[in-house]
């Protein structure tokens, strides 16, 4: 058993190369081989976003505070609230972040496949966010 305490791991800001605005970054969890899972609280300030990415085997959102926004490429932006769960498939190339007034927090659960969890791509524009 391992019990990670509170505060045992230091808060982050969310790299200008893969998000767009004020985004914070506390790790939950990342488990070592043979498990793969890994987990973060992540907390998007008003019109903060990620970048376009795809995850290798997926990922899950547990909305926990605020209002915020998913996209798949292809669908319509939706609107998500605390309590929504939100599932990617794997290679799905998606965003998440806040709505543009309030700030949205969620936990990221995500997998390991050969050493990775995520494939970032290009941001998503004002245009893009707005739409």
């Amino acid at each position: 058993m391992e019990i990670r305490r509170i505060g045992s791991q230091p808060s982050g800001k969310g790299s200008s190369d893969y998000f767009t605005g004020t985004v914070r970054l506390d790790p939950l969890m990342e488990t070592a081989d043979p498990a793969r899972v890994a987990a973060a609280n992540v907390t998007f300030e008003p019109g903060a976003r990620t970048a376009w990415h795809t995850h290798p085997l997926g990922q899950t959102l547990i909305v926990t505070a605020g209002k915020g926004r998913v996209q798949r490429e292809g669908g319509p932006i939706e609107e998500i609230s605390p309590g929504d769960v939100v599932w990617f498939p794997p290679g799905e190339k998606h965003w998440h972040g806040a709505s543009p007034t309030v700030a949205m927090t969620h936990i990221a659960i995500q997998e390991r496949l050969d050493g990775k969890t995520v494939e970032w791509l290009e941001k998503v524009t004002d245009e893009q966010y707005n739409s």
